[in-house]
């Protein structure tokens, strides 16, 4: 393999739903690295979400060309590998093979990038610069590392977490041993695997006193969708207070059981249930505006929003009509630890049929919620309250939550709009019943 052709040059590639750029957030090689085909060299944001690049070969880096905290077009070259780092360097004497044409890599979708190929001179034999065979990028060559032999590794401590928080972690990326527990005896707990997982927000820019905050990648995709979607369908919200202590109990029950202790349970896994059932009954209220034609998905791919560092993201569960109720539970757990950790991929906030917003977590009782681009309606889950309510024809302390369903009005009316609504409330106010009856 000769010394040119051998260094190979890796371009922003296109990851998904046409974006054309994205923000390099942190490499996570340098210069002198030798890494392995596949391994991850770079976190790169999009307008979707933040991504690690993997490697598409083996070698060593010769050459990143663009700092962290640059946005990049895609197609654009972002870091070079040696390919075959154990070869002599080539001799700058000898002849040079016939020249071959300059190819243009081409992007599918973009087309090919613009700019004849660089090529770099070399000299003949007596002394005359002659033009070397086209490549795709050429870097003066770096002087590697001095070679410093590592200490013997010390012991790991021992650490105390469950198997499900050491699965977490492991998935997340984050090293047990390096954190502190906070758990009894000084375990690991979830919340310590997710808050060390989680990247830091970055400090707005401060002008004359006035905070200026960059609208870029996700809160920038969010707010073009939301203006998008909020003057091109026509909204309708209804609301519905429903007494939820039946499912409350429900979940204490669930969380006793022998196979559920490791799951984690939450009203939003009865709403999800509720929603889905609902669907089920209505299977208009799942389906999308395409002008001529209101296409009606045989599928749900559950969305639920999350409030991340980078902003709001709504990744959502395929085909979730299929799963168990424990299938559900863990699919929404891992869901959001993905998202909090802003570890969502592209795919995983795509395709998106129906969606959740749990505005009660941040105790707020409802909201009428905007439409995901798409989607015909959009339910938001309130905060659970203990309030008087008249129950059997006496008053008493309930547990009580609100619900608020917003709707394209152009797919659902208000009679069938108000029918999914009442059933979710009915699924709720006994949802051992309506699992009976409905399913």
């Amino acid at each position: 393999m000769s010394g040119v052709s051998r260094i190979k040059e890796f371009p922003l590639p296109d990851l998904g739903e046409g974006l054309t750029e994205g923000e390099i957030l942190k490499w996570l090689v340098k210069v002198g690295d030798t890494i392995e085909l596949n391994q991850p060299i770079v976190e790169v944001e999009t307008a979707k979400a933040a991504v690690e690049i993997p490697a598409k070969w083996a070698g060593k880096v010769q050459a990143i060309f663009h700092e962290e905290g640059t946005t990049v077009e895609v197609g654009v070259p972002i870091i070079a590998i040696d390919t075959d780092p154990s070869a002599p360097p080539p001799s700058t004497d000898a002849e040079a093979p016939a020249e071959a044409p300059a190819r243009t890599p081409v992007l599918v979708g973009y087309g090919p990038r613009s700019g004849a190929a660089t090529r770099r001179p070399r000299k003949s034999a007596n002394g005359t610069p002659t033009a070397a065979p086209a490549t795709e990028r050429s870097e003066p060559p770096v002087a590697p590392s001095p070679v410093v032999e590592a200490p013997a590794a010390p012991e790991r401590p021992l650490v105390l977490a469950k198997p499900p928080v050491r699965k977490l972690a492991r998935d997340l990326g984050v090293d047990l041993a390096t954190l502190t527990g906070t758990g009894p005896q000084g375990s690991i707990t979830r919340e310590d695997v997710e808050q060390a997982s989680t990247p830091a927000r970055p400090a707005p820019v401060t002008v004359g006193g006035e905070q200026r905050v960059p609208v870029k990648g996700v809160r920038k995709l969010t707010a073009d969708n939301m203006v998008a979607s909020a003057f091109t369908a026509p909204h309708v919200t209804e609301f519905l207070t429903v007494d939820v202590t039946r499912a409350v109990k429900a979940l204490d029950r669930l969380r006793t059981l022998p196979d559920w202790r490791d799951v984690r349970v939450s009203p939003l896994l009865l709403v999800a249930k509720a929603v889905l059932v609902a669907i089920r009954r209505h299977p208009m209220v799942n389906s999308t505006w395409a002008g001529d034609e209101i296409i009606v998905k045989p599928y749900v791919n559950l969305g639920i929003a999350a409030a991340t560092e980078r902003g709001l993201v709504v990744p959502n569960i395929k085909d979730a009509g299929q799963l168990s109720l424990r299938e559900l539970a863990e699919a929404l757990t891992g869901l959001v630890q993905t998202a909090k950790a802003g570890k969502t991929s592209p795919a995983d906030m795509s395709g998106g049929t129906f969606t959740i917003t749990n505005v009660g977590v941040f105790g707020v009782d409802t909201g009428t919620p905007i439409l995901p681009p798409g989607e015909a309606a959009i339910l938001a889950f309130g905060a659970i309250r203990e309030m008087p309510w008249v129950h059997k024809g006496k008053i008493k302390v309930r547990q009580v939550t609100t619900l608020g369903l917003s709707f394209d009005h152009r797919i659902i009316d208000g009679e069938l709009g108000s029918k999914f609504l009442r059933d979710v409330g009915t699924f709720l106010s006994d949802p051992e019943a309506a699992l009976l009856a409905w399913t």
